[in-house]
C-alpha cells in the first residue's frame, strides 16, 4: 500500500505515512533498520508511482479519517527504502500542498550530492537527514553504502542545502554500541551539526528489531556523553530514544492495516491488540496471517512484535 496510518510519531505526531518506493529499494543497507537488509541496493533515481496516483491515495485516506474525526499533522515520506530513489518526488510533494497538511520527508541523506534531489526537497516543510558518520569507515561499518557513494560529496551537498533551505531541518544520530558510540566519531558529527545548524539534532537508539542481531543501543552512560559532545556547540539536541505509544488509526480493514503499517513500521503486540479493538477483530486475524507467511513475530529488548514478510529476492549491489 502506498499510504498507511496515520502512525504515531514522537517527532511530527500524527504521521499519514507514504510509502513511495518498492519495499527496501535503497541506497543503503543500515545494521540498525527496523525492516531488514536491502533487497535493492540502488542509487539511480526512476519514477515508482505517478503523482496522481499518490494524490488520490492520500486525498481517499485524509477524506476518510475527515469522516472519522481524526486527522493528520503531517504527510510524510517515509518509505521502508530511500524516497528521494524517486524521481518523481518534487511532483508529488507539488501535487499533495492544495490538501494544506504539512509535508515531511525522511531520507538518509545519500543523494544530497544531485542537485536534482535537492531542488525536489525544497517543497517540503519538514526534512531529516541521517547522521549516523561522517568518516569513510564508521560511515561504511554503520550505514553499509552502495559502493558508488562517496561520503564527502553527500556531506557537501547536505551543506548547500542546509544554507538554501527555508523549512525545518533536523537530523538523527543512530547510535549503535560499539560502533558508532566512541568519542571520535561523536566529536566529528557534532562539528559537522556545528555547520550545517539545524533545528533539532536527534538522537536515538535502537529500539526495534534490527536488520543484523548483534545490533545493541549503547549504555545510558554513553548516550548522555552523546548527548552532551553534540549539544556543546550550541546545537539543540534531543534524545529519540522513548516508545512513541499505540494511537495507529485504524481503517476497519485489519489486515491491510497490519500490512501496511508493518512493512515500514514493526509493531509492537499492545499495539497491534489495540488496532484490533478498533476494529472489533481478534487475535485469529494475526495467526492467520502468520500461518499465511504474511506476518512474522519476533522478539526485540524484551517486547514482542510484528513484522511484515517479504518473499524473498536477490539482491543487487
Amino acid at each position: 500500500m502506498i499510504v498507511f496510518g496515520p502512525v504515531p510519531s514522537r517527532r511530527l505526531g500524527r504521521s499519514l505515512g507514504i510509502n513511495n518506493i518498492p519495499h527496501k529499494t535503497c541506497s543503503y543497507s543500515c545494521v540498525y533498520c527496523q525492516v531488514g537488509r536491502t533487497r535493492r541496493f540502488q542509487v539511480e533515481r526512476t519514477p515508482f508511482y505517478e503523482p496522481e496516483a499518490i494524490l488520490q491515495e492520500v486525498r481517499k485516506r485524509t477524506t476518510r479519517l475527515r469522516d472519522m474525526g481524526e486527522g493528520a499533522d503531517f504527510l510524510s515520506f517515509v518509505p521502508d527504502g530511500e524516497p528521494t530513489l524517486d524521481s518523481n518526488l518534487g511532483a508529488t510533494i507539488e501535487a499533495l500542498k492544495p490538501l494544506g497538511v504539512r509535508i515531511a520527508v525522511i531520507t538518509n541523506g545519500s543523494l544530497l550530492g544531485r542537485e536534482d534531489v535537492r531542488s525536489a526537497l525544497m517543497g517540503a516543510d519538514w526534512v531529516s537527514f541521517k547522521l549516523d558518520a561522517v568518516t569513510d569507515p564508521c560511515w561504511g561499518r554503520v550505514n553499509r553504502p552502495h559502493s558508488t557513494l562517496v561520503l564527502e560529496g553527500i556531506l557537501e551537498g547536505m551543506a548547500e542545502f542546509a544554507k538554501a533551505y527555508k523549512g525545518t531541518l533536523v537530523t538523527e544520530t543512530m547510535l549503535v554500541r560499539e560502533l558508532n558510540d566512541g568519542d571520535g566519531n561523536l566529536n566529528s558529527i557534532a562539528a559537522f551539526l556545528l555547520r550545517l545548524q539545524p533545528a533539532v539534532a536527534y538522537l536515538s537508539i535502537p529500539t526495534r528489531p534490527p536488520a543484523e542481531s548483534w545490533v545493541l543501543p549503547p549504555s545510558e552512560e554513553t548516550v548522555a556523553r552523546a548527548h552532551r559532545i553534540l549539544g556543546r556547540e550550541a546545537v539543540k539536541v534531543e534524545h529519540l530514544i522513548g516508545y512513541e505509544g499505540n494511537a495507529f488509526s485504524a481503517t476497519g480493514r485489519p489486515e491491510d492495516d497490519l500490512l501496511a503499517i508493518t512493512a515500514v513500521h514493526p509493531m509492537r503486540k499492545e499495539a497491534v491488540s489495540e488496532l484490533l479493538e478498533k476494529t472489533h477483530a481478534d487475535w485469529s486475524v494475526v495467526r492467520e496471517m502468520i500461518d499465511r507467511s504474511l506476518l512474522v513475530e519476533t522478539q526485540y529488548d524484551g517486547c514482542r512484535y510484528f513484522v511484515r514478510k517479504f518473499p524473498r529476492i536477490r539482491r543487487r549491489v
